[in-house]
C-alpha cells in the first residue's frame, strides 16, 4: 500500500485484517517512524485497535523502503493524494510519480491498483508510464475507494458493493479473491472496464453532493415562503426512489472528497467539451451555504460585531473525525472574524488540527459548557453525538445572551422558544417571529 493517509491507512489495515500480509509505505520518514510507534495520525474510530492487532500479529508493517515493498508485493495499491490543482482539476504529479517508481524495481508479475480518486484515463496513464521503466509482465486495475470519515472501517469492512475495473482476467479473479472476505453477504463486486470504474467514483460523490445542495437550497426556499424544511424534508424521503440519506439541510459540505471531486469532474468534462450545468450549480450552492450561518449572525447583530464573543460547537467537516479540510466551520469563523467578532470554539477530536488553521486568532475551550460561559450566541456547526442533548437550562443561565444559531438542525424551534432562546435554524420556521 503506498501511501499512509486516510485511504491507504485504513484499507492497509483491513486487508491485513483478513489475514494477508501487507507493507504500508510513505515517504514520509516521521509518519512512519509515529505509525511504528503505535501513534496513529488520523481519528478514525475503531482504526489505531485494529492497526496494533494487526501490527503485533506480524501482518501489518510500515516503511519507507518503496522498493523493498514493491519486490516484495504482488499487489501494488496506490492511494497517494490527488489535491485540486488551480483550475480544480486533479493533479496527479504523486499518483503518476509512484508509478514510475514502481516500473523502475519491479522484478516479476506485478498488479497495480488505483485507489486514489483519478479522472477517467488516469489508470492508462499509469500503464504507460510503467511500461516505459520495465519489460516485466504487470496489469492495471482501477479500485475506487467509498469511505465515509468516521465510518470507514465498517464501509471497508461491511462494502455494499466493491467495484474493479481492468482488462485483464488474471487481475480481476486475485481481486476477487482479495474482496472475497469482505463480500459473504452476497454484496457485489462489481466487475467493468476501466474508464468506468474511474467515472463509477466521481459519479457517486457527485451525486450524494448534488443531493446536499439540492436540499439546502430547497431550506432557502422554505425560509422564504414560510414553510418548514423538516416538514418537507421528512415529506418527501419517505418516497421510496428519494429516501432520507443526504437529505439533511445545513452548513454545506466540506472534506478531503466531495468539494474536490466536484471540481474535478467538472474540469474533465470541460477537457471533453461537455459544459456539466448541475455540478457547476452544486458548488455554487454549496459555497453560498457555508456562509449562510455567518450571514444570519450579521443579520441578527449587525454588521459590527466588535465587542461580542460567539461560541461554536464543532470544528471538524463532519462528526467521528478530526478532519478539517474544507470544513463549513472554516469559512464561518473568517466571516465573523473579519466582522470584529471574537470566537470560542470546541471540537471533540479537531482542535489540534484548528490550531493549524486559526492560530491564535480564536480562543480553544476546554469542553462544551466552558465554550458558552459569557457567549453573545452559540453556532453549531457539526453535529457531534455530545451536542444533542445538552443540559439547556445550564446554557442558558452561562450565556450572557440566550442565542443559538443552529446549523445542523439538531434542535426543536418550540422546545428552545420555550426553554428561553431565541433561536435560528436552517430553513426552519422560527418561534421568535
Amino acid at each position: 500500500m503506498i501511501g499512509t493517509g486516510y485511504v491507504g491507512l485504513v484499507a492497509g489495515t483491513c486487508f491485513a485484517e483478513t489475514g494477508n500480509d501487507v507493507i504500508c509505505v510513505d515517504i514520509d520518514e516521521s509518519k512512519i517512524e509515529a505509525l511504528n510507534r503505535g501513534e496513529i495520525p488520523i481519528y478514525e474510530p475503531g482504526l489505531e485497535e485494529l492497526i496494533r492487532r494487526n501490527v503485533d500479529e506480524g501482518r501489518l508493517a510500515f516503511t519507507t523502503n518503496v522498493a523493498m515493498a514493491i519486490r516484495r508485493s504482488k499487489v501494488i495499491l496506490i492511494a497517494v493524494g490527488t489535491p485540486s490543482d488551480e483550475d480544480g482539476s486533479a493533479d496527479l504529479a504523486n499518483v503518476l510519480e509512484v508509478a514510475a517508481g514502481v516500473g523502475r524495481v519491479m522484478n516479476g508479475y506485478k498488479i497495480i491498483v488505483t485507489k486514489s480518486t483519478v479522472p477517467v484515463g488516469t489508470t492508462e496513464r499509469v500503464r504507460e508510464v510503467i511500461r516505459g521503466e520495465t519489460k516485466e509482465r504487470f496489469d492495471v486495475v482501477s479500485n475506487p475507494e467509498f469511505l465515509k470519515e468516521g465510518a470507514a472501517l465498517d464501509d471497508f469492512l461491511k462494502p455494499d458493493r466493491v467495484v474493479v475495473g481492468s482488462d485483464s482476467q488474471e487481475a480481476i479473479a486475485v481481486m476477487q479473491e482479495l474482496y472475497s472476505p469482505f463480500v459473504r453477504t452476497e454484496n457485489p463486486i462489481l466487475i467493468m472496464d476501466i474508464p468506468s470504474a474511474e467515472m463509477t467514483k466521481y459519479a457517486a460523490n457527485a451525486m450524494l453532493a448534488t443531493k446536499i445542495s439540492f436540499i439546502n437550497e430547497m431550506a432557502r426556499v422554505c425560509e422564504s415562503v414560510g414553510a418548514d424544511i423538516d416538514n418537507v424534508r421528512r415529506g418527501i424521503g419517505f418516497d421510496s426512489r428519494i429516501g432520507f440519506k443526504f437529505l439533511f439541510p445545513g452548513a454545506g459540505y466540506g472534506g478531503s472528497c466531495f468539494p474536490k471531486d466536484v471540481r474535478a469532474l467538472i474540469c474533465t468534462s470541460a477537457e471533453q467539451g461537455i459544459e456539466t450545468e448541475i455540478l457547476k450549480k452544486v458548488e455554487e450552492v454549496n459555497e453560498t451555504q457555508k456562509r449562510m450561518l455567518a450571514e444570519k449572525v450579521i443579520k441578527h447583530f449587525g454588521a459590527d460585531l466588535g465587542g461580542l464573543t460567539f461560541a461554536v460547537w464543532g470544528l471538524a467537516f463532519k462528526p467521528r473525525t478530526d478532519d478539517m479540510r474544507e470544513a463549513p466551520s472554516i469559512t464561518i469563523i473568517e466571516m465573523l472574524l473579519e466582522h470584529g467578532a471574537a470566537i470560542k470554539a470546541f471540537d471533540p477530536e479537531a482542535m489540534e488540527n484548528a490550531r493549524k488553521t486559526f492560530g491564535d486568532r480564536i480562543t480553544y475551550a476546554t469542553s462544551v459548557y466552558d465554550v458558552v460561559e459569557d457567549a453573545d450566541a452559540l453556532l453549531l456547526v457539526t453535529e457531534w453525538n455530545e451536542f444533542r442533548r445538552p443540559n439547556f437550562e445550564r446554557m442558558h443561565s452561562s450565556m450572557k445572551q440566550p442565542i443559538i444559531f443552529d446549523g445542523r438542525n439538531l434542535y426543536d424551534p418550540g422546545r428552545m422558544a420555550k426553554n428561553g432562546f431565541v433561536y435560528y435554524g436552517v430553513g426552519r420556521k422560527n418561534p421568535n417571529g
